[in-house]
């Protein structure tokens, strides 16, 4: 069947007819990598590829440029992702949630806690990296070398900017470790072989370690607290609480829990206690609220002790009636275990303390409590007497709270 004359007589098609707006329509859905292969294409591709605004999205989806970077820098959108590239194209499924992660911590920090911003270290450079590869004789993974370029962890000070917790006796705070001194920290003894140190507490010794390697029954790249394994023959046997699966899922959901005000400031520090927002209980104008956090460095799975720490906080509405101002006389805990064993505690005040209550003034304290098994929960009442009509006294429900121990695993070594 013969063509009709008009299509017989059309000429063949090419891009080099086609009109230049719908052809920038359309690279402006393309990768960068697509981007870039257009270039190799023909002489037209070329041209439409290298038109500037088509390289601003990929600015601000990889490397966060803004546009007063580029108007600081004083270069083309297209020049600056080429350059951003050359030095951290290595990093670039990672940079953007990284770079995310440093400045909205900074930011926070700058608000709340502003006094650790100076503790942070610039970043290093890549062959500083290398070099330290070559000295651990391992390979680093790409999220932790990306977000070494951005910041070097932070100074051997305290507060640490991974978090602090306090006792009566006993005080936690953790740095994030500098390359150097991390590789300096980099193990090769049984139970720790091929782990390098993230954070560090000057006061109990106790390090976030990143497993390099799958051995000894670490996953590779899994993040955890180190505890011996007290009841094991070989001494060098340990216990890992995991408290992440990679660097990149690790520091990441802390900075979202801190930016987002999961860890309360205290002191001008970042506490990490977690708090249910369903953990409150309400009785006539006082509140009351529970947050947990469990204490790697002060447990242990053989013989099982599990050792959790909370704080609660009391709080009387600033709306109730003057004439409603109490004292806190006693208190009464049920405390059961994964088993369902129960323990009744009755005692007077708390911590000593027997503090008193009126509109809108808050009074927290700490305490702590242990298990044998990995989880369990506490509940009770407080009981007060009311300070303007003494023969008063009522019960303030304390929420049920639950402590779970995070997952952990023994040492094949």
């Amino acid at each position: 069947m013969a063509a009709p004359p008009d299509m017989a007589l059309s000429p063949t098609l090419s891009l080099e007819l086609l009109p230049t707006d719908p052809l920038l329509l359309i690279l402006s859905f393309l990768d960068y990598r697509d981007l870039v292969s257009c270039c190799y294409l023909n002489r037209r591709l070329n041209q439409l590829s290298s038109h500037d605004p088509l390289w601003k999205r990929h600015c601000k989806k990889y490397w966060l440029i803004s546009e007063e970077e580029k108007s600081r820098r004083n270069q083309s959108w297209r020049a600056i992702f080429i350059s951003t590239y050359s030095d951290l194209g290595r990093y670039i499924h990672y940079y953007a949630t990284l770079k995310k992660a440093w400045d909205d911590l900074e930011q926070y920090l700058g608000q709340w806690c502003p006094r650790m911003i100076s503790s942070l270290k610039e970043s290093v450079r890549e062959e500083d990296l290398d070099a330290v590869e070559a000295q651990i004789r391992c390979k680093l993974p790409d999220d932790y070398r990306c977000s070494f370029r951005i910041h070097n962890g932070q100074k051997l000070v305290v507060p640490g900017l991974m978090g602090s917790m306090a006792l009566s006796n006993h005080y936690r705070s953790e740095d994030l470790l500098d390359i150097d001194t991390a590789a300096g920290g980099f193990q090769q003894r049984l139970g720790l072989k091929q782990c390098l140190p993230l954070t560090f507490c000057i006061h109990t010794g106790l390090s976030q370690y990143m497993a390099l390697e799958s051995v000894e029954g670490r996953n590779k790249y899994e993040i955890f607290y180190q505890c011996p394994e007290q009841m094991a023959r070989n001494p060098s046997t340990i216990v890992m609480f995991i408290t992440g699966t990679s660097y990149l899922e690790w520091f990441t959901s802390y900075v979202n829990k801190v930016v987002t005000g999961g860890y309360p400031i205290i002191r001008d520090q970042i506490f990490r206690y977690v708090h249910d927002k369903d953990c409150v209980a309400t009785t006539e104008d006082i509140t009351v609220s529970v947050s947990t956090s469990f204490l790697p460095e002060l447990s242990s799975v053989h013989p099982p002790h599990y050792f959790f720490t909370y704080r609660i906080r009391i709080e009387m509405s600033k709306d109730a009636l003057p004439e409603n101002a109490c004292q806190l006389e006693s208190r009464y805990w049920r405390i059961t275990n994964a088993k369902g064993d129960v323990e009744e505690v009755q005692g007077p005040g708390v911590v000593g303390e027997f503090p008193v209550i009126s509109p809108g003034k808050v009074y927290e304290y700490t305490s702590c409590t242990t298990f044998t098994t990995t989880s369990g929960y506490m509940e009770g009442y407080y009981t007060f007497h009311c300070l303007y009509n003494k023969d008063r006294f009522f019960n303030v429900t304390i929420p049920r709270f639950h402590m779970v121990c995070p997952a952990f695993k023994v040492s094949t070594a």
